[in-house]
């Protein structure tokens, strides 16, 4: 059975809360975590690069030069892509590069990804984090004390303006609510900490992948 750590707000230890090794998915849910996090990166893809064929150039109505008597090599058009201001060929167009999840696919990955955070250690709570001061000097004592300086996740159970303010002028943070927690942020951030409201929420999302 797996342990979090529960902080108060001034960065001192509070005791603990103790997760049902039920809960955890440790043996399977790698391949879902890689499927993932490559289908939300792809996601954020513009896929707005643009190139023109020779269809698309302007002008080219006319042969550039004779065909015979120049030297040079027979041309048709200056819209071929063998002259400079020509189409370009097998350049990229738009496409749209997000990809299919399937919600039990999805699911499996936040349990998978997790549950390793948990078991590492690396998932804490700190008692009354969204009513913390808005002020950077507030949070960043506080990481210091708790998460040692290193890339932080914030999840707390509701949205907090409070939180926002005070993390959003800090480097390597970024605050979010415990229900849109995604696999990629839980792999990308070393530490996470939320507050008692985005625990629950947090080991019930956990809670709704197990297989009964």
């Amino acid at each position: 059975m797996s342990k979090v750590t529960v902080y108060q707000l001034d960065g001192t230890a509070a005791g603990e809360k103790e997760v049902a090794a039920g809960l955890l998915e440790l043996k399977r849910g790698s391949q879902a975590v890689a499927d993932v996090v490559t289908a939300y990166r792809a996601g954020l893809r513009a896929g707005t690069a643009a190139t023109k064929t020779r269809a698309d150039v302007r002008g080219g109505g006319r042969k550039p030069f004779r065909q015979k008597g120049t030297g040079r090599a027979r041309q048709g058009s200056i819209r071929s892509p063998l002259l400079r201001g020509g189409g370009v060929v097998f350049g990229p167009h738009p496409r749209d590069f997000s990809k299919k999840v399937n919600k039990k696919t999805a699911a499996l990955a936040f349990r998978r990804a997790m549950s390793e955070k948990i078991a590492a250690g690396a998932v804490v709570v700190v008692e009354e984090l969204a009513a913390i001061e808005p002020k950077t000097k507030a949070v960043a004592g506080l990481l210091k004390k708790v998460a040692n300086g290193r890339a932080t996740l914030l999840a707390t159970g509701a949205a907090s303006r409070n939180l926002t303010r005070a993390a959003r002028n800090l480097p390597r943070v970024e605050v979010t609510t415990a229900a849109q927690v995604h696999p990629y942020q839980v792999t990308r951030y070393p530490v996470i900490i939320t507050d008692g409201a985005g625990w629950d929420a947090l080991t019930k999302r956990l809670a709704e992948g197990v297989e009964r």
